[in-house]
């Protein structure tokens, strides 16, 4: 029984080292990354330097971060995307390394539906400002203000990601409860739903811990999109309800990756 605590504390002294490794190094690989999102705005017109950087982002930046901390993901259902269509995509959130995951494991890129509180975290904020868009709570006209953008950048042919449990999930549940706003977005403009779950990352990185990493592989599991051409708000309800099935479905039957 000695011998068990003394590797668990082994073990968890290694993974909140290397916690700190990625968090310092994810600082470094921003302030390296802004030259070259900054070349972008100043020699690409308008909408074409945002997706610039938001390709590098997702396809250079993510990986080659993920890479360094030693994680790899195992991306499956890839194939029901269509990357000629703009979807609502919904994910179930756990980890502070779930933004980078999300981005790795969809082969196009999007627009992040992010807090506006983020905008005040040094060096990341600017980021976020940039490049997700951002919903202000602070009042009814607000919210209806930052619905209408969506709809604006959906119509424009970007894809939105949103997290329909609002934010980590901290509950004993594989699941926290869904607000109704990703669904009634995605019914109002008549985009098609795609469904992305982490499935392991608690094995990656600890919810309840801030400070908590090891090396592994995160699986992720894209479902058939979801038509919502013929659905009204009256449907919002049963969406939801679909869309938590699938998550917990794979959540529940928890594959381990191959390591």
């Amino acid at each position: 029984m000695r011998y068990l605590c003394g590797q668990f504390a082994i073990m968890s002294f290694f993974r909140k080292i290397w916690a700190v490794y990625a968090v310092l190094l994810f600082i470094a690989l921003l302030l390296v990354s802004f030259p070259v999102m900054l070349v972008h705005m100043i020699f690409t017109p308008g909408d074409s330097a945002l997706r610039r950087n938001i390709r590098y982002l997702h396809h250079v930046f993510s990986p080659t971060f993920l890479r360094l901390v030693g994680i790899r993901v195992n991306v499956r259902g890839a194939g029901h995307l269509d990357q000629s269509r703009s979807y609502v995509i919904v994910g179930n959130h756990n980890s502070a390394l779930d933004f980078i995951v999300n981005a790795v494991a969809f082969p196009g890129v999007f627009r992040f539906l992010a807090k506006q509180e983020l905008h005040r975290v040094p060096v990341f904020g600017w980021v976020v400002k940039k490049m997700c868009l951002s919903v202000d709570r602070s009042s009814a006209m607000s919210r209806a203000r930052s619905v209408v953008e969506l709809k604006k950048q959906l119509a424009n042919g970007w894809n939105i990601f949103i997290y329909p449990e609002g934010g980590r999930n901290r509950t004993s549940d594989v699941l926290a409860p869904f607000y109704d706003g990703a669904f009634r977005i995605a019914i109002q403009t008549k985009a098609p739903i795609a469904v992305q779950t982490i499935v392991n990352i608690k094995d990656i990185s600890s919810t309840v811990k801030s400070v908590d990493l090891r090396p592994g592989v995160v699986k992720i599991m894209w479902d058939k999109p979801i038509e919502t051409t013929n659905l009204t708000a009256a449907d919002i309800p049963e969406l939801k309800k679909q869309v938590r099935q699938i998550m917990r479905h794979h959540l529940e039957q928890h594959i381990t990756p191959d390591v």
